[in-house]
C-alpha cells in the first residue's frame, strides 16, 4: 500500500529538472579529527545555513573508508546541500556497539561545528549504506542523533536480528559480526521503534537476498508509530549499485531521495 507521503515524493521526483542530476568534478573536502576517527566535510563556496547529509559508508562492518562516496558530494552540493562522510573504527578493532558510538560522536561533532562550514545543524539528514545503513538506523532509532531531521536507509538486512535468524538470514557476514545472540536486541534498530514517533525515514532495498522482506517489515513497524516512511523498491539494483549509482544522471533512487530530502528539510 502506498501512503500519501510516498505518492507526493514520487510526484516530486518525476518533475525534477534534468539539471538536478548535473554533477561537476568531484569537490575537495576539508578533513577533521572527531576523536575516534576522521570525517570529511564538503561544502559549496560561500555556503550559509544549508541542509546537511551525514553519510556512513558500508563494508560489512570490517572494511570501507570515508572517501568511497562516488558522485554523492558533487550531486548534493549542486542541489544545495553540504555533505559529510565519516570513518569509524572497523572490526576486529572495534565491535558494532563501539562503531555505533563512533557514529554518534561524529554526528555530535558535526552538529557542533557544521555552521562554521555553511551548514545548518538543525537540518541534518543521516544516510548510510549496508553496514552504514544499519549504524544510521540503530543510532537514529535509539535517539543517538539528537535533532536529526530525517534518515535515509540504503539496503541492509540488519533491522531486526532475531527475526533475521528466525528467517534463516543470519549467514555469512551477519553470522560472523552478530555471533552473540545476547547482543541481538540491543544492536537491532527495530528494538527502539515502539512507543514513539521517529524522524521521517526513507528506506530503500535492492534485489539482494532478504532485503525486501526485512525492509518492508521495518517500514511497517515504523509506520505503526506514526512516523512518516517512504519505502523505495530498488529491486532493479544490486546491493552495490544501489549505493554506487547515487547522484548519477537519471538514477531513479537519487530522484526519489532528493525529493525526500527537499521535503524533509524544507
Amino acid at each position: 500500500m502506498i501512503d500519501r507521503r510516498t505518492l507526493l515524493l514520487a510526484s516530486l521526483a518525476a518533475f525534477l529538472p534534468a539539471s538536478a542530476f548535473a554533477s561537476s568534478e568531484r569537490p575537495s573536502p576539508q578533513t577533521f579529527d572527531y576523536g575516534p576517527a576522521k570525517l570529511d566535510i564538503y561544502a559549496p563556496d560561500g555556503a550559509n545555513g544549508l541542509p546537511v547529509v551525514f553519510f556512513v559508508h558500508g563494508g560489512t562492518w570490517q572494511f570501507g573508508k570515508r572517501s568511497q562516496v562516488g558522485a554523492k558530494p558533487a550531486f548534493l552540493l549542486a542541489n544545495g546541500f553540504c555533505f559529510v562522510s565519516i570513518d569509524y573504527r572497523m572490526l576486529p578493532e572495534a565491535d558494532v556497539a563501539t562503531q555505533a558510538g563512533d557514529v554518534e560522536k561524529a554526528y555530535a561533532y558535526v552538529r557542533a561545528n557544521i555552521a562554521k562550514h555553511g551548514g545548518d545543524p538543525d537540518r541534518i539528514v543521516g544516510m548510510g549504506h549496508s553496514a552504514g545503513c544499519h549504524l544510521i538506523a540503530l543510532t537514529g532509532m535509539r535517539g543517538g542523533l539528537p535533532g536529526v531531521a530525517g534518515l535515509i536507509l540504503d539496503d541492509t538486512r540488519a533491522y531486526d536480528l532475531a527475526a533475521l535468524e528466525k528467517s534463516g538470514g543470519m549467514v555469512r557476514a551477519y553470522a560472523r559480526v552478530f555471533s552473540d545472540p545476547s547482543q541481538w536486541a540491543v544492536l537491532s534498530p527495530a528494538s527502539y521503534v515502539d512507543g514513539r514517533k521517529h524522524p521521517p525515514t526513507f528506506i530503500a532495498y535492492s534485489r539482494a537476498d532478504g532485503r525486501d522482506e526485512q525492509s518492508t517489515a521495518f517500514a511497517e513497524r515504523l509506520r505503526a508509530t506514526g512516523t512518516a516512511v517512504t519505502l523505495f523498491d530498488g529491486s532493479a539494483y544490486t546491493h552495490m549499485s544501489i549505493n554506487r549509482d547515487f547522484g548519477e544522471d537519471g538514477d531513479a533512487l537519487t530522484a526519489a531521495a532528493l525529493a525526500f530530502l527537499k521535503l524533509t528539510v524544507a
